[in-house]
């Protein structure tokens, strides 16, 4: 009996090597592309956070100077405390701006007393900064939220921010930046904030590099009385430029003179004009 032979007309499938062939030049594919997305991803946040931190800086900064704007007249009843130190190695610095008055029975008060300050956060591993504000006049900063917080909750460190990598306030009196302040007003306040990478300086602290901080001059009294000098070389200058213009009036003048006599280019004599001469008859 003889056996029959089976032949197969139809496409015949894919080996097991060329299988895996595919499956690894689909990986390979894929890994490339989760590669670019990963990467256009970071690129995104690192761009975003740093549109974030520039706007967050500044607004810091401009809430600052609303404080310092808000609270600040000139006389004796406001004082301000500047410090600054280090605190894991990172610059620290506290802002308090206190206000006082006398009520009726000449007894002191504070009328409202505000700090800014920075703290080390073991958690957050970094610089984190609070608001303080108090009264003892039971003054309301916002009248909808304050009304519903307790007494002990008016008195605490507010957060506003964590991520700070470079917090300083100075002092500017006489021309020179000052680390400590306590008393009077001074004519100025310099505050410079950070939220870039550190970098470990040769003292053992954090630093940050100076075109990545961001710094606001706050002027305190602008409503001084400044004297105003005018230097001699300018004055001497403007009775100059007088002068000049005083020797082109009259240049002006004295040759619409000469064109009204007769034109510039025709001398002027005295006596009488010489005409053409007649012939002599004899």
């Amino acid at each position: 009996m003889k056996k029959g032979s089976h032949t197969l007309t139809g496409p015949q499938g894919f080996s097991l090597i060329e299988v895996l062939v595919s499956l690894l030049i689909a990986a390979m594919i894929l890994v490339t592309m989760l590669g670019i997305y990963n990467r256009a991803e970071s690129v995104a946040a690192t761009i975003t956070r740093k549109l974030d931190s520039s706007k967050l800086q500044s607004e810091i900064l401009q809430r600052i100077a609303e404080d310092l704007d808000r609270i600040i007249t000139n006389d004796a009843s406001v004082t301000i405390s500047i410090k600054n130190k280090f605190v894991k190695g990172y610059p620290t610095a506290q802002l308090a701006i206190t206000k006082t008055i006398v009520d009726a029975k000449k007894k002191a008060m504070i009328f409202e007393n505000i700090i800014w300050q920075t703290n080390y956060d073991y958690d957050a591993g970094g610089l984190i900064l609070y608001r303080h504000r108090t009264s003892e006049l039971g003054l309301l900063e916002d009248q909808l939220f304050d009304q519903e917080r307790e007494v002990w909750e008016q008195g605490l460190f507010v957060p506003i921010c964590d991520g700070i990598t470079f917090f300083k306030i100075q002092a500017i009196s006489n021309g020179k930046l000052l680390d400590k302040w306590n008393g009077r007003m001074p004519p100025g306040v310099e505050v410079t904030i950070s939220f870039a990478e550190p970098f470990k300086a040769l003292n053992n602290t954090w630093e940050v590099f100076d075109e990545e901080k961001v710094t606001r001059v706050i002027a305190i009294d602008r409503t001084r009385k400044i004297k105003f000098k005018i230097a001699p070389i300018e004055k001497k200058k403007s009775q100059d430029d007088f002068a000049e213009g005083a020797e082109e009036l009259e240049g002006e003048e004295e040759l619409k003179g000469l064109e009204k006599s007769g034109g510039a280019g025709e001398p002027r004599t005295s006596g009488n004009p010489v005409g053409p001469k007649k012939p002599i008859r004899r």
